[in-house]
């Protein structure tokens, strides 16, 4: 283990490799034929860490002990710049809400160089360490409630097995950031933060979507191959076959990612293809929140109140809308429409596939039944969807409905029972629709009782997949409420409970409640904006 941030090994092929902004001009500007902008971070009045990820730094090969140093909080709140890194902001556009929104780029974020650690490459970025020619008429800055936000979410999807990019720390600055949380004409002073946050690459969609739209085809071009040659070796030597092969990869990749959003009742909110990762991995988490009652038509974006475009039950087709616009722009470097066809309709039946395997692994049934138990997954969606229920602990309940270990038909206050918890509203269950929901668990009951499986059995097999505990809005908000008045500990607390998502803790039970009364319209519990 590495015992100083000096014995990290920095390779730093993305600035190695591809072209750079010859101007060294740190102000909001229009950068062409550069994939990247050199930049530093800005100097920070009073840095303090509140937090770190201990696997993050496991993952850089790092001893625990180095956080006690200042260098550590210096380094990670932009502060200091070790002399092997290469600090740059990446240059990218996007479709924003469906529309071509021109150049974006990395407008609050540094990438501070790449780590290679125990054979794998870690990019290390800084997000709310200062302006870049990106930052268009914004700061550059973050504040801590996004800052906590992102940083427990980061690691809270991980360890619920959702691909993501990592959070390796959280620092104040000590400086305080103006923002208009709501657009809404009253902006306020807020405390300003920095989190690291650490992905193989932070490559999005947009990042090829800018060189197309610019007719850029030897940047597009450049970018593209050192994408493939070092993330994606496995597919070959970069070519037009290669091309489309790495296509139909981040399409299952994105597929898969999706399929684990909608398992775990997690809404992006802002799917824009600037934010999508080649990877697929969880990028950018900004006005996100988790579908606590059972509604597709849900979105925690206020921006995107109106059309909903980004709503939980939309986000598989958002998916396939997004990998278009990529197919789009890689398209000079194929020259062939059929090909990238294909590789697209790769994505709709990977997702197919991948989300009734998880929908049934949710119910915990042992042996698919392709005639069956699509119509039993959407029949339970549909009356989830008809009252105020609690996806997580709905889930949860089911696993404790006694099914194979019950030999009499059990009454309907009896299979209801070990669901109660999961009504905002028990009031609502009553005539057809407490009859459709006991009607599916007889019939729920009965398909399990057909496969053979034990009701233990069962309920190992689905508290395995289905979380007790996740990054409520409002659990999340009283983290950041306590750490505005200076206790960072709920945010300890909360990250230690997230570790172990899955599994009964013992003096932990209030963060496994429903979104109290309160908290169904106090901003940040309910809806969020895209403002930092």
């Amino acid at each position: 283990m590495a015992q100083t941030l000096q014995d990290l090994t920095f390779d730093n092929s993305f600035t190695a490799s591809l072209p750079a902004d010859p101007s060294d001009l740190n102000r909001p500007r229009q950068v062409r034929d550069a994939a990247f902008s050199r930049v530093r971070p800005v100097q920070t009045h009073s840095p303090r860490l509140l937090a770190y990820s201990s696997e993050v730094l496991e993952m850089l090969g790092l001893d625990s002990a180095v956080v006690d140093r200042d260098e550590f909080v210096q380094v990670f709140s932009g502060n200091q710049t070790l002399d092997a890194m290469d600090p740059h902001a990446a240059c990218y556009g996007g479709h924003q809400f469906g529309n071509w929104a021109g150049q974006l780029g990395d407008g609050r974020a540094i990438t501070l160089g790449e780590v290679i650690a125990q054979g794998d490459r870690h990019m290390l970025q800084l997000k709310g360490a200062g302006p870049t020619p990106y930052s268009r008429s914004a700061d550059g800055l973050a504040v801590l409630r996004s800052s906590v936000r992102e940083f427990l979410c980061s690691e809270a999807m991980h360890h619920l097995g959702v691909p993501t990019t990592r959070a390796l720390s959280l620092a104040t600055t000590g400086d305080q950031v103006m923002r208009d949380m709501f657009y809404d004409g009253n902006a306020a002073y807020e405390p300003g933060a920095v989190v690291c946050r650490v992905a193989p690459s932070f490559i999005r969609f947009g990042s090829f979507e800018i060189f197309a739209a610019r007719d850029d085809t030897s940047t597009l071009k450049a970018l593209a191959d050192h994408t493939i040659s070092t993330h994606f070796p496995e597919l070959g030597q970069p070519s037009p076959e290669t091309y489309v092969r790495w296509l139909a990869e981040i399409a299952r990749r994105t597929a898969e990612m999706i399929v684990h959003w909608q398992r775990v009742g997690f809404v992006h909110g802002v799917m824009n293809t600037d934010n999508m990762s080649i990877h697929g991995l969880t990028i950018d988490y900004g006005p996100y929140g988790w579908l606590e009652d059972y509604d597709p038509g849900w979105t925690p974006n206020t921006t995107d109140r109106q059309h909903k475009r980004y709503r939980f039950g939309a986000q598989p087709h958002i998916g396939q809308w997004n990998l278009t616009q990529l197919a789009n722009a890689i398209y000079p470097l194929v020259g062939e429409v059929e090909p990238l066809q294909d590789a697209l309709d790769s994505y709709g039946a990977a997702f197919n596939t991948k989300w009734i395997e998880m929908m049934v692994a949710k119910l915990g049934i042992p042996d698919f039944d392709a005639e069956r138990d699509p119509q039993l997954v959407t029949s339970l969606l549909e009356i989830l969807a008809t009252i105020e229920t609690d996806m997580t602990l709905f889930f949860r309940g089911l696993a404790d409905v006694a099914v194979s270990d019950s030999v009499d038909e059990p009454l309907d206050e009896d299979l209801l029972a070990p669901l109660a918890d999961a009504y905002y509203q028990p009031q609502q269950l009553v005539g057809d629709i407490r009859a459709a929901t006991t009607t599916w668990l007889r019939d729920y009951r009965k398909r399990i009782t057909e496969s053979g499986r034990t009701d233990g059995d069962r309920r190992v097999s689905m508290n395995a997949v289905n979380p007790l505990y996740v990054l409520r809005n409002y659990l999340a908000q009283l983290a950041i409420d306590d750490a505005a008045n200076g206790d960072a500990a709920m945010i300890s607390e909360l990250l230690d409970v997230l570790r172990s998502p899955y599994e009964q803790q013992p003096g932990k039970e209030r963060f496994a409640q429903k979104r109290p009364d309160w908290a169904r319209t106090r901003p940040g519990c309910s809806m969020l904006s895209c403002s930092s």
